[in-house]
């Protein structure tokens, strides 16, 4: 809804992302030049320019070096799915989904000890500065990387357990309700924060993004009798995916 009338750059913007909608100007296809932009719809080359950095900010089109500006590919958005409910087997969301045979997907970690920052202390209940074992994981699917994801572990909880590196050991690759379930730690809650921002440029330069591309981030910590054990940030591609909750009833 708008209010008022809008400016032209906005009214040569919202034409041509209807266009690009309605199949006009299909993936793929070179978006009018600004000269025949300025042509067909009686405006100025800086309204013409601004309407193409619209659509460049959007993610509608992308500009290729010494060739033109283009019309992006638009996938359709997958689930995310954040589920009440524990799957069978302890797995973690992103490997239950994997476990069906039509799935392709990978992922690769790396743990190792930091301390923890100002940020990472408020969430987990401990000072900044505190030893935490922090992992890094790259998902990717058919190879190309869709979602990234941080986690950190207060070691004075977990650490000379069998659990301090949450991919190896007995229980590497488990859930973290059942990796504390070993270390007599009950996990009976867990809180999810989602937000969006502009990915950061080591985000998307292992999406695929381009600079100003919007990411989703689920900030999630677990807790064991208000005593948080975990938290973590999921990070996903907004265009590329939808975060789904599945949530009991009680």
């Amino acid at each position: 809804m708008t209010f008022g009338e809008q400016p032209a750059y906005l009214r040569v913007a919202g034409d041509l992302r209807k266009k690009i909608a309605d199949g006009l100007l299909p993936p793929h296809t070179r978006l009018p030049s600004q000269a025949r932009i300025r042509e067909e719809y009686g405006v100025s080359d800086t309204v013409a320019l601004e309407a193409r950095k619209v659509l460049m900010a959007e993610g509608l089109v992308e500009g290729r070096s010494g060739s033109g500006t283009y019309v992006r590919e638009r996938p359709v958005p997958r689930r995310v799915a954040r589920s009440g409910y524990r799957p069978a087997g302890g797995a973690t969301p992103f490997r239950q989904e994997q476990a069906d045979g039509d799935a392709r997907g990978t992922w690769e970690s790396r743990s190792e000890q930091a301390e923890a920052s100002g940020a990472v202390a408020e969430r987990l209940g401990i000072k900044p500065g505190d030893r935490v074992m922090c992992t890094r994981y790259v998902f990717r699917e058919a190879g190309e990387a869709v979602m990234l994801s941080t986690s950190w572990e207060p070691l004075d909880l977990t650490g000379r357990t069998p659990v301090m590196l949450p991919e190896e050991g007995p229980l590497g690759g488990m859930g973290v309700v059942e990796r504390m379930a070993a270390i007599d730690v009950v996990v009976d809650n867990v809180t999810e924060e989602v937000g969006a921002r502009p990915g950061l440029a080591e985000e998307l330069l292992a999406l695929g993004g381009v600079p100003g591309h919007v990411v989703l981030v689920v900030q999630r910590t677990f807790y064991a009798s208000g005593r948080a054990v975990e938290t973590a940030d999921v990070v996903v591609p907004a265009d590329r995916y939808r975060v789904a909750y599945h949530l009991p009833v009680r």
